[in-house]
């Protein structure tokens, strides 16, 4: 081997250690993701990581009320007649969830991973909603039944799809 091939190999191996060592350091600066949630309608579903808390501590009611006025959120079309699921993941099925229709509770909290809402539910003004554009969060609370500390919220975008 040649005295170029071989300073070629160790200038090849000094940028690989390099690169990796870059990735871990980039790696090591990330947070943890946030649990995620998702909506299901039809073959149709969008998923999102918490739009605000979502790492079990409990938020403060200026926040949830900040964090409804969001509007970089995912969204999906609803046809009425068909059904919207709800999922969670387990960690947030553990600590009590709940729905929301424009920031009111739509139904009780509970510990299951997924639950279905029939879709005119979505877009009936006996519910709270207005127009064919409505709010929806996912709110995890924080473990106790009926509590309405939450621990994160997860929001949507529903459009009515006729």
């Amino acid at each position: 081997m040649t005295r170029l091939q071989s300073a070629v190999r160790r200038r090849r191996a000094v940028a690989a250690a390099g690169a990796v060592s870059a990735g871990l350091l980039v790696l090591s600066a990330c947070d943890k993701p946030t649990p995620m949630s998702t909506i299901t309608v039809g073959d149709s579903s969008v998923s999102a990581e918490a739009t605000c808390g979502g790492e079990d501590k409990v938020l403060e009611t200026k926040d949830l009320t900040n964090c409804l006025k969001d509007t970089d959120i995912e969204s999906i079309s609803v046809d009425p007649t068909k059904s919207v699921g709800f999922g969670v993941d387990p960690e947030v099925a553990d600590k009590r969830w709940t729905i929301l229709l424009n920031g009111r509770p739509l139904v009780e909290d509970t510990k299951k991973t997924y639950q279905t809402i029939p879709g005119s539910v979505f877009f009936n003004t006996q519910y709270g909603a207005q127009g064919d554009s409505t709010l929806v969060s996912i709110k995890a609370g924080d473990g106790k039944k009926d509590s309405d500390a939450a621990t994160g919220l997860w929001n949507f975008r529903l459009k009515k799809d006729d």
